[in-house]
């Protein structure tokens, strides 16, 4: 089971910010593919169906869950990699559960306790990013939810700490405190160099910084990684700064691995 295989392994959690059209997933997914052939450790394809919370509302979304779901599918078919994708209204768990492995909890919804019980009832994984605004401990709650919820399959992922002015900080004791809960702990290693709203009307952010944080994680005990990748970043629909060139990808993931 995936689960097994990622409590017991250094795990990945890779792929494009936004689903933008089909030969993107297809482009990312064959390397992520080879990328777990080659080293042997569990990897997961990643993709939004739908950026719900953009800084702007002219910004681009996404093609929406029910073709999105179709595209993520058609990875799956031609790859056989495990899925996940994010989240953002209870009603949308069960259709993404038909596709996903792992269901994404937007940090910024992170203590939405309909949308956490609507997650741990399809039996999925449930990865729970830690909001902006929580400290590692804080996290012990959103994760009892799941619990309660009848479901201990959870992951919790950092993403770093907002105090405004453009600009996030990472606490990598959160790491640490989050790991005391017993649940996979997964580095947000793009969303982490984040400077949200910092580039007119949308995200900026410094890619340079990704292999950094990605280390510092490790030598704090993270046991995986979520690094989004796209071919040509600069000019990616969503996330652009943050994420890491796709042919630069190895060279990050590989010290990584345990």
């Amino acid at each position: 089971m995936l689960f097994e295989q990622i409590k017991s392994d250094t795990f990945f959690i890779l792929g494009p910010c936004v689903m933008e059209n089909q030969d993107l997933l297809f482009t990312v997914a064959e390397r992520v593919a080879a990328l777990g052939q080659k080293y042997k450790v569990p990897v997961v394809f990643k993709s939004s169906f739908d950026k719900a919370n953009r800084t702007s509302i002219h910004s681009y979304r996404g093609p929406g869950i029910e073709k999105g779901m179709e595209m993520l599918n058609h990875v799956k078919e031609r790859f056989g990699l495990s899925l996940t994708t994010d989240i953002h209204e209870p009603y949308q768990a069960a259709i993404a559960a038909e596709v996903v492995d792992i269901l994404q909890i937007p940090a910024f919804l992170c203590r939405q306790t309909d949308l956490l019980v609507a997650a741990a009832k399809t039996g999925k994984i449930v990865n729970v990013k830690k909001a902006q605004f929580l400290s590692g401990q804080d996290m012990f709650y959103p994760a009892q939810k799941v619990i309660e919820a009848g479901n201990n399959q959870i992951i919790l992922t950092e993403r770093g700490n907002m105090y405004g002015y453009n600009n996030l900080a990472v606490d990598f004791r959160n790491v640490y405190d989050m790991k005391q809960f017993g649940h996979p702990v997964c580095m947000d290693c793009t969303h982490s160099v984040q400077r949200p709203g910092g580039a007119g009307g949308k995200t900026g952010g410094d890619r340079n910084f990704v292999p950094m944080m990605a280390l510092a994680a490790k030598a704090f005990g993270a046991d995986g990684y979520f690094i989004e990748t796209h071919p040509d970043p600069d000019n990616a629909l969503s996330d652009g700064p943050n994420m890491v060139k796709l042919h630069q990808l190895e060279a990050v993931i590989e010290p990584l691995i345990r």
